[in-house]
């Protein structure tokens, strides 16, 4: 049965059903470190068949906005041993994701306010971060300028990547999922718009992909590359990623270059909903015919597309992100036909404490 509530086998972890929380930033900790708030928001949504954490900052250079909780201190280890615990006592399955913002970043966020490191000297206009907009005032600020990456920055943050997922695995996930999406590190890279280095990682198609080649790599020795899944955003505009000329070339590029890895999964996350962002006629189709494992697809799916999908074998696993807010019952609202509630969007992002996080109660019909 290939749809949304059928169970799955993602290599040896077998899920419930084919239905993914999406990795949905909510800045919910005051020192970067997660709660026992945190715990009871995502066992609340454990019916899942696979949770995706939020972005966790992979150490203090990667951080881009506050209140974001972090994987590369024993604390925050140990912190987050509490959260795949209760998410694993509901019967769920849990991946952290691992992120790396680049140049969306502040000075005031960075060890020594330093500038953002990023694959060139390229800022990020007509956006903001999360940051401190003054001394111990919080709020949008524009991104920093950033400075390129040596490659001592280069090694350094491929270590930090995997220093991160071995910290995830400690603390009980079961495996790890790499933001290769959404403008952050690895888009700057692959970007010709952003990338003009002219050393072995930047220029051609295979030098810009190099560093997430390489992460994957790394981690993949690590832990196994079973344990690791990536996300991708083809022709995304979020955060000022523009188009570029060989921007199809090097999503069909990356694809048969992780075609040719043993992974998790490939998580597929599409803007066409949040942005002006379409993809080229018959993409899907073509990264499904060069990419062989588990495909999650992500972005405005509903109950019907979600289905059709999966019944045409273009995706194995649909990931929902915001109505997993408001639902965290959302696997028995879509099986039962039971209505959505809207999230309160005030408290999306930078509120602590219950409101808006874990006080949104299942149906009850």
């Amino acid at each position: 049965m290939n749809n949304l509530f059928a169970p799955f086998n993602m290599g040896s972890l077998a899920l419930a059903n084919r239905v993914v929380m999406a990795p949905m930033t909510r800045t919910r900790t005051e020192n970067n470190i997660p709660t026992e708030l945190t715990a009871q928001y995502y066992a609340q949504r454990a019916s899942a068949g696979l949770i995706i954490t939020e972005g966790l900052p992979i150490s203090e250079e990667a951080r881009g906005y506050l209140y974001t909780p972090g994987i590369y201190t024993q604390e925050q280890t140990e912190a987050w041993k509490k959260v795949t615990d209760a998410v694993h006592a509901k019967g769920g399955k849990i991946f952290a994701q691992l992120w790396h913002v680049g140049r969306l970043s502040h000075t005031s966020l960075q060890p020594n306010q330093a500038p953002p490191l990023s694959a060139s000297v390229e800022p990020a206009v007509g956006t903001t971060v999360y940051a401190w907009a003054e001394p111990g005032v919080a709020g949008p600020v524009a991104p920093s300028i950033p400075r390129a990456m040596t490659l001592a920055d280069i090694k350094r943050t491929v270590g930090d990547f995997v220093t991160a997922a071995q910290c995830a695995l400690k603390a009980g996930f079961d495996g790890v999922e790499l933001m290769a999406a959404n403008a952050f590190l690895f888009d700057q890279f692959l970007s010709t718009q952003i990338n003009n280095r002219t050393d072995a990682y930047g220029g051609s198609t295979e030098n810009r992909q190099r560093l997430l080649l390489e992460t994957i790599d790394a981690i993949s020795q690590a832990i196994g590359g079973e344990r690791l899944g990536v996300r991708l955003s083809p022709f995304g505009r979020l955060y000022d990623l523009r188009p570029y000329p060989e921007e199809q070339e090097t999503w069909i590029s990356v694809a048969s270059a992780l075609n040719d890895r043993k992974l998790a999964f490939v998580h597929l996350n599409y803007q066409p909903t949040i942005t002006d962002a379409p993809l080229p006629q018959g993409f899907i189709n073509q990264f499904r015919e060069i990419y062989k494992g588990t495909i999650i697809g992500a972005g405005g799916f509903t109950l019907k597309l979600a289905n059709e999908h999966l019944e045409s074998g273009t995706h194995d696993l649909i990931a929902f992100g915001t109505p997993y807010i408001a639902n965290p019952d959302l696997v028995e609202r879509l099986k039962n036909d039971w209505p959505l509630t809207e999230p309160d969007r005030s408290t999306l992002y930078g509120v602590i404490g219950a409101k808006g996080y874990t006080d949104y109660p299942p149906y009850r019909p």
